[in-house]
């Protein structure tokens, strides 16, 4: 028994410490739709979600990222978590990860729901 608090109490230290290194290298966590992929991939276009706001702009992946299969295979209409810093252009982005659309917060689900409802209008009438 008390093995398993023990572990249990180091497995949350260290849950604790990794968001601690994350805080103070000022990275926040954040959620996007993808409205636009530039053809270079170096930025796109999103409906960003930082502390609950919602707001319009890009996001610029650092090099890492860029190099990311997720990053290259990045799609409108994509959900994001992400974690980086705000800037004044949008969001600099040092990870990502794609989610599912429901896993987002609600201010971005609606923006997600009518994104793939016009992208799978678009679509239909290419598939016979």
């Amino acid at each position: 028994m008390r093995r398993i608090v023990w572990l249990s109490v180091s497995g949350l230290l260290l849950v604790l410490s990794s968001v601690g290194i994350a805080a103070a290298q000022g990275e926040t966590v954040a959620f996007a739709v993808v409205a636009e992929v530039l053809k270079d991939k170096t930025q796109a276009s999103a409906k960003i979600s930082v502390d609950g706001v919602v707001f319009e702009g890009k996001l610029l992946p650092i090099e890492s990222v860029q190099n990311n299969l997720a990053w290259k295979k990045l799609e409108i209409c994509h959900a994001l978590k992400l974690e980086g810093v705000k800037v004044a252009e949008g969001f600099k982005v040092s990870s990502l990860r794609v989610i599912d659309a429901g896993m987002l917060p609600m201010g971005l689900q609606g923006f997600a729901g009518d994104c793939l409802i016009k992208k799978a209008i678009e679509v239909a009438p290419l598939v016979d």
